[in-house]
């Protein structure tokens, strides 16, 4: 029986049935009981709020839906409160949700883990099912004569999000010291080999996974790596939001790491894993922030550069 069901049982009970309290005294009790009831009450409405659910789904939002959906039941129902699914078209729009703290949970890419665990006071949890050596590429189109990085200079590139590991960071750190042209911002990984495929970028930053799985949609333009990053990105973490209550942080671990195997792997999670050492990611961030600083997060400035000078300290 929930609290408040208790003392309107209570009520019904036992004051109507105690004819030789005086006024002052079934006042007291009744006030008592009000007070008590309304606790409950704010108890319950607290726990209805709920927690939301981060995840990165570009332009897969319905897709992205249908497959945390058992997930987000399955745990709603053993915490008891509602779970709802956030999806985030980009690493920009998830960026200005991690900031927030508004996403209770971050199924959450190496970049945008990276600056939620230094900047925004995430923890991780758990690994992500990833991609084993993950790593970042620039591309070029095959006909292009260019084959060293330092023949960039001048020249326009397209990027991911602000928050990809291998859009964003490691192609700017790599890149340091260069003028470019222009710098271009993406929506999604798709888009930057669109750019280059039809000249508006000289070259374009992706994951060599995101490379073989676009690239034949765009025959018969074809596309050569131009480099690939030597460091592998470590892999993606469910992060918990820095406001959310120790003991339930705790009961969410317990639950995801008991989980049935099918949700999880629906889900893209590890149970029972360890978080991915983060430092030398973490490195690459602050790197990358000393020449763009934070400012762009907040939308003081578009990263669209004309020209983009990869040095420390440019303000935008």
């Amino acid at each position: 029986m929930s609290l408040p069901d208790r003392f309107t049982t209570l009520f019904s009970t036992s004051i109507f049935r105690l004819p030789t309290f005086n006024k002052l005294s079934r006042r007291t009790l009744l006030l008592q009981l009000f007070l008590l009831t309304a606790c409950g009450v704010r108890s319950l409405s607290s726990k209805r709020q709920g927690l939301v659910l981060g995840v990165v789904s570009y332009n897969a939002g319905e897709q992205t839906i249908n497959r945390y959906a058992k997930f987000t039941r399955y745990l709603s129902e053993k915490i008891g409160v509602i779970v709802q699914l956030e999806p985030a078209f980009n690493e920009n729009k998830a960026l200005e949700r991690i900031r927030n703290h508004a996403w209770s949970l971050a199924f959450a890419e190496p970049g945008l883990a990276a600056i939620a665990i230094d900047k925004h006071q995430y923890t991780p949890i758990l690994s992500l099912q990833g991609i084993a050596n993950l790593r970042s590429i620039l591309v070029v189109r095959k006909d292009n004569p260019i084959v060293e990085l330092k023949e960039l200079q001048n020249q326009p590139l397209a990027l991911g999000q602000p928050g990809s590991a291998t859009g964003y960071f490691f192609p700017i750190y790599n890149l340091y010291g260069l003028t470019l042209a222009e710098i271009m911002l993406a929506p999604t990984p798709k888009t930057v080999l669109e750019w280059v495929a039809t000249g508006k970028a000289t070259a374009g930053a992706l994951s060599k996974e995101e490379f073989y799985l676009h690239s034949s949609h765009f025959s018969p333009t074809e596309f050569r790596i131009l480099y690939t990053d030597p460091h592998e990105v470590p892999a993606g973490v469910v992060l918990v939001a820095p406001n959310i209550d120790k003991n339930l942080r705790q009961q969410i671990y317990r639950i995801m790491n008991g989980v049935p195997s099918i949700l999880a792997q629906e889900a893209g999670y590890i149970p029972n894993s360890s978080a991915p050492d983060y430092g030398y990611m973490i490195s690459v961030v602050k790197r990358v922030r000393a020449i763009f600083p934070d400012e762009y997060e907040h939308g003081a400035t578009p990263l669209q550069l004309k020209p983009a000078r990869l040095l420390d300290n440019i303000s935008i």
